[in-house]
């Protein structure tokens, strides 16, 4: 049985949940605030629940969709060898002012992947909202999908990120190395807007680092 643990239980964690276990996938979903928060997740999707660290021993996989300030909280030794998907974006409202960040140096996953070292850190699921991860999913219809852009370092664990796209019914786009994945953060052409494959890449391409789009335009 293929297995993800999720690290933040909130509408991205628990939109995902739903299409991995449609898609045949074990998941545990897990919360900061322990398993005895998380029943009312468990009986709505059918996933099993548990600790932080409960869910990173269940899988091989783990997704963290948690503010983008509280990766550091995280264990990293316990991720290592493990393919950790980074659903993480910056809003400095939120987060606090990081000076890196500000000022274009580094991307929010290059800085995950400092922190988890020894993981395999993909970039994904950050450019899409909530509310239509279920809703644009296409698993039976391949013709007329939305395209995910992805970006990491690891060819063969961006690799398992496009199988398992493609059986929650999305396309996909290779957005290169971690270093690339400013194009697709916030603000950006091609953030959380439902594109096609050809569309994305022209987002990506169009996209310019030290140029933003109006803050909740694509909302």
């Amino acid at each position: 049985m293929k297995k993800i643990g999720i690290i933040g239980a909130g509408f991205i964690g628990q939109a995902w949940a739903k299409l991995f276990m449609q898609a045949g996938y074990q998941v545990m979903v897990s919360n900061s605030r322990g398993k005895n928060t998380l029943f009312s997740v468990a009986s709505s999707i059918g996933c099993e629940i548990g600790s932080q660290e409960e869910a990173i021993e269940f899988a091989e996989i783990i997704l963290i969709a948690i503010p983008f300030n509280n990766y550091l909280q995280l264990p990293a030794e316990s991720m290592s060898n493990k393919v950790v998907l980074d659903t993480m974006n910056y809003y400095p409202d939120r987060d606090g002012h990081w000076p890196q960040l500000d000022k274009r140096e580094i991307t929010t996953s290059e800085l995950v992947a400092q922190h988890f070292s020894k993981s395999k850190v993909v970039k994904v699921f950050n450019a899409i909202l909530a509310r239509d991860v279920i809703k644009d999913a296409r698993p039976n219809d391949k013709l007329n999908r939305r395209a995910i852009p992805v970006a990491g370092n690891d060819l063969t664990a961006k690799q398992t990120v496009f199988k398992i796209l493609d059986q929650v019914g999305y396309d996909f786009v290779d957005a290169g190395q971690l270093s690339d994945s400013w194009r697709f953060e916030r603000a950006k052409p091609a953030y959380c807007v439902p594109l096609n494959i050809r569309q994305l890449q022209e987002a990506l391409e169009q996209a310019q680092r030290n140029i933003d789009l109006p803050e909740n335009s694509w909302k």
